[in-house]
């Protein structure tokens, strides 16, 4: 089984890599071109004063494009992808509270955001999504050697 894994994860985490940046390159990407409907969404969740939700909404989708741009060319994975994994944990909590506090949002993860119908929403899809995002970044930690990437490795 070592063995296996040993030979397979490097393929794996690079596709892990591609995948977790991609995402998150995304959701930054669509993010950035519309801080304020960003700031608007990171508001909507109604956990932090409206001042920390507004830098929030700006500061965040350069973040994600960082992350995603890092994991994406490989370089500093283990770091990237506790960041990326950390982001969607709370992204997780965040979607999760909305849901148990009867809030009708939008996640505004990739862009958008806000309030919508109670039919609109996607909490599970959105919980279930971020918590596969978590075991790449788990997996990319674990095993931060990855084909095709600029840290030193075996590639």
């Amino acid at each position: 089984m070592k063995n296996s894994i040993e030979k397979y994860s490097p393929w794996i985490g690079l596709i892990s890599r591609l995948i977790l940046g991609g995402v998150l390159l995304l959701a930054g990407y669509l993010k950035a071109g519309a801080l304020d409907k960003s700031q608007m969404a990171v508001r909507a969740y109604e956990i932090l004063p409206i001042g920390v939700a507004n830098f929030l909404g700006i500061v965040l989708p350069y973040v994600e494009i960082t992350i995603g741009i890092l994991l994406i060319i490989g370089a500093f994975v283990r770091y990237m992808a506790f960041a990326g994994g950390v982001i969607m944990f709370i992204f997780i909590i965040a979607i999760s509270q909305a849901w148990a506090r009867g809030l009708t949002i939008d996640c505004g993860c990739f862009g958008g955001g806000g309030q919508v119908a109670a039919s609109e929403t996607k909490y599970l899809p959105e919980i279930v999504r971020d918590a596969g995002l978590v075991l790449l970044s788990l997996w990319l930690i674990r095993y931060p050697v990855t084909r095709f990437s600029l840290d030193k490795s075996k590639n």
